[in-house]
C-alpha cells in the first residue's frame, strides 16, 4: 500500500515541477530584479590578490527553560584565512562565549522579554550587544512566528544574531586590513527590532576600513516567476549554457532598503561541487567595486572552498561553525553547575516553572532507559 502511495506521489510531484520555463527572480519591492540570462555568468579565474578572508558564525542552545524564563549558552567564532592557509587573529579573540538569561515581565497588560548577558570572561564584553536592545514586546510582529507569540527561547536566537553582527564589527575594526573580505554565515537581511543598529555599525566600520562586507547562505527559499527555486534555476541555466565552474552569477537583485542593504548574487565555487549558494554583498560596495575587484573576491572564496568533505563551500565557514557550535556534552557540564547553584538557592521555585515544559525530556529519558 505504501509503495503505491509513494509511486503516485512521485508522479504527481514530477508532473507539477518543470524546468522548461525557468522564469526570472521573484522578489517584491523594494528589490530591483534582473532577468535570468546567460550573460550574467562570470567564470572565476586565478587572480593575484593579497585579500584575506574572515568568517563569522554563531550558535546557541538551552541550558534550562520554562515558559517564563530561558537560560541559554551563546557562542560566536571568527576564522581567519589567507586562501587555504589558516591565520591566527592577533588583536581579536577567536571565540566569544556568554550565557543569556531571558525573563518575561508583564507590564500594563502586555508581556515583554528582557535579557541579561553574562560573558564567560570580561575580555569579551566589548564584543557583546547592548542589553537595552534586547527588550521586546512579546507580540511585536518582527519576532512573532506565524503571527503568534514566540516561545521565550526565540529571543536567544536574536541575542546570537546581534552578537554575530557586533563581533563582525569588532573584527573589522581590530583585525582586518584594507581590501580584506568579511563573510557572515547567512544573508545580510535584518528583521528583528534594533538589528539595524548593529548592521549599520558593521557597514560603517567596513566602509571606513575599506573591508568588503558579505554573507553566504547555506540554503535559500527564493523562487523564480515560474515557481522554481531560484538557486536551482540558475544552476540549470548554467548547465544549459555550459558555464564551467567555478562561476558567479551577478546581478540577481539589489536593495537599498535599510532592512536588506545588499546586492544578491549566486555562486558555484568549485568544479567538483553540485551545489550553488546565495551570496550577499553590501549594496554600496556592489555599486563601487569594479568587475575585476569582484572577480578577486570570488577567486579568494573559491580558493578557500576546496575541502574534499564539502567542496564548493568555504572551509572558513565550516571552521567557524565548528567552533561556534554548542554541543550536548558541553551543555550537560554547564547544566550540572547551574543545577548545583539553583539547589543551593532552593530549587523548588525554579522547578515548579520548569515542570511546565519538561515532560518531553522526561519521556525521552524513559525511552532510553531499560524497560522493566
Amino acid at each position: 500500500m505504501f509503495g503505491e502511495i509513494v509511486r503516485r506521489l512521485a508522479e504527481d510531484l514530477n508532473g507539477k515541477i518543470s524546468d522548461s520555463q525557468l522564469g526570472d527572480p521573484f522578489l517584491s519591492s523594494p528589490y530591483k530584479v534582473y532577468p535570468l540570462q546567460e550573460s550574467n555568468f562570470r567564470h572565476v579565474t586565478e587572480t593575484e590578490s593579497a585579500r584575506r578572508l574572515a568568517f563569522v558564525d554563531g550558535g546557541n542552545d538551552v541550558l534550562i527553560e520554562a515558559p517564563n524564563f530561558s537560560v541559554q549558552l551563546v557562542r560566536a567564532a571568527l576564522s581567519l584565512f589567507d586562501g587555504k592557509e589558516r591565520l591566527i587573529p592577533e588583536r581579536t579573540v577567536q571565540r566569544i562565549e556568554l550565557v543569556c538569561v531571558i525573563t518575561t515581565q508583564i507590564l500594563e497588560g502586555d508581556a515583554y522579554y528582557e535579557t541579561s548577558l553574562f560573558p564567560m570572561v570580561e575580555e569579551i564584553r566589548p564584543y557583546l550587544p547592548d542589553p537595552a536592545h534586547l527588550k521586546f514586546k512579546a507580540t511585536d510582529p518582527r519576532i512573532t512566528v506565524g503571527g503568534t507569540r514566540p516561545g521565550i527561547g526565540r529571543v536567544a536566537s536574536i541575542v546570537r544574531k546581534f552578537t554575530e553582527w557586533k563581533y563582525a564589527s569588532e573584527a573589522v575594526k581590530r583585525e582586518l586590513k584594507q581590501d580584506d573580505i568579511l563573510v557572515m554565515d547567512g544573508t545580510l537581511r535584518t528583521g528583528f527590532p534594533n538589528e539595524q543598529v548593529y548592521a549599520s555599525e558593521a557597514y560603517r566600520a567596513a566602509s571606513r576600513e575599506k573591508i568588503v562586507y558579505t554573507g553566504l547562505s547555506k540554503s535559500s527559499r527564493l523562487l523564480t516567476t515560474s515557481g522554481l527555486s531560484l538557486l536551482g534555476a540558475v544552476r540549470v541555466l548554467g548547465e544549459r549554457s555550459s558555464i564551467a565552474a567555478p562561476w558567479y552569477y551577478f546581478p540577481v537583485a539589489e536593495s537599498s532598503s535599510p532592512e536588506h542593504y545588499a546586492s544578491i548574487m549566486i555562486v558555484r565555487l568549485n568544479e567538483e561541487s553540485q551545489r550553488v549558494f546565495r551570496y550577499d554583498l553590501n549594496a554600496d560596495q556592489a555599486k563601487d567595486m569594479s568587475r575585476g575587484e569582484i572577480d578577486e573576491v570570488f577567486w579568494k572564496l573559491s580558493e578557500n572552498a576546496c575541502d574534499l568533505a564539502f567542496p564548493g563551500y568555504p572551509y572558513g565557514l565550516v571552521d567557524a561553525d565548528y567552533n561556534a557550535r554548542v554541543r550536548s556534552d558541553e551543555l550537560e557540564a554547564y547544566r550540572i553547575g547551574l543545577y548545583s547553584e539553583i539547589s543551593r538557592l532552593g530549587h523548588s521555585k525554579f522547578l515548579h516553572h520548569m515542570q511546565s515544559t519538561d515532560a518531553h525530556r522526561v519521556l525521552n529519558m524513559l525511552r532510553e532507559a531499560p524497560y522493566g
